[in-house]
């Protein structure tokens, strides 16, 4: 009896083995699936996307069973992009691997060639000079023009600190969200007299909160985040209101503030 474990026994022979069944089962379904036969590159877009964002949602909700479904999803999507291409003869999924292979070796060279990066801003700061190297003209000239706002200022600024343009202190950061929330409230408070340009309130809360997310990266608060989970404590409270209304016969619409606020003061106790 051979005692030699087989390949398939091992964690990466079962990695493998799942990977060529996913391969075998995408030539499957693009054969033979009337929806998987019709889609192209661009109809998987919107969905890749859609699925990117319940990806997010479980990674705040930390449920890493619902992470593990929407990995998949998104690996499904990865193969059938690769699948379309190699259909038209432009690439197939080695060509994605060995490509994307090949870039983080080139942009790792302080682990597989002679450069030294002993800190996590060295390796940023590596990063970014490769990449200009590798034909970029610009820093800023990767981050996708169609990234939500907030996760663009977030980008932008990341990027421009791994060329060396940042703060070198907390409070100079501080000082210029002050600083934009005065200049803000200068503009807005013409809403008094009657002069108030909404171009230019619309451009300094712009910049306030350009700032903000500025002073947020800096202290390592990921500020898209942080916005998102007041979003989902918002709606708890908000639909306990509802319910809680409800049980007692009463409806939002016909509430005033102050009833609503009972019911908010007994959500903030529940849903921190």
């Amino acid at each position: 009896m051979d005692n030699k474990m087989h390949f398939t026994d091992t964690p990466r022979g079962r990695q493998l083995e799942a990977f060529n069944r996913l391969l075998d089962v995408m030539d499957e379904l693009r054969e033979k699936c009337p929806w998987d036969k019709k889609q192209t590159i661009e109809s998987l877009r919107h969905l890749t996307i859609e699925e990117t964002y319940e990806l997010s949602d479980a990674i705040l909700r930390n449920d890493m069973q619902e992470i593990k479904k929407e990995l998949g999803d998104i690996m499904l999507h990865m193969v059938f992009y690769a699948k379309i291409a190699s259909e038209q003869q432009a690439f197939d999924v080695a060509d994605v691997l060995n490509s994307l292979c090949e870039k983080l070796i080139f942009r790792h060279p302080h682990i597989y060639g002679d450069t030294e990066a002993n800190t996590e801003e060295d390796v940023k700061r590596n990063w970014e000079q490769l990449k200009l190297k590798e034909g970029n003209k610009s820093v800023l000239g990767g981050v996708p023009a169609s990234l939500p706002a907030l996760v663009k200022a977030m980008r932008i600024q990341e990027k421009a600190r791994g060329a060396g343009f940042d703060w070198e202190e907390k409070s100079q950061v501080w000082d210029k969200v002050q600083e934009e929330m005065h200049e803000f409230e200068s503009e807005f408070n013409k809403k008094d007299t009657g002069s108030i340009d909404n171009k230019k309130a619309t451009a300094e809360f712009g910049d306030l909160l350009f700032s903000l997310i500025n002073f947020a990266r800096f202290i390592n608060i990921n500020p898209e985040e942080a916005l998102e989970r007041t979003n989902l404590k918002f709606i708890s409270r908000f639909q306990y209101i509802e319910s809680e209304a409800a049980k007692d016969g009463k409806k939002l619409q016909d509430m005033t503030l102050s009833e609503m606020d009972v019911y908010w003061n007994k959500a903030k106790k529940l849903h921190h």
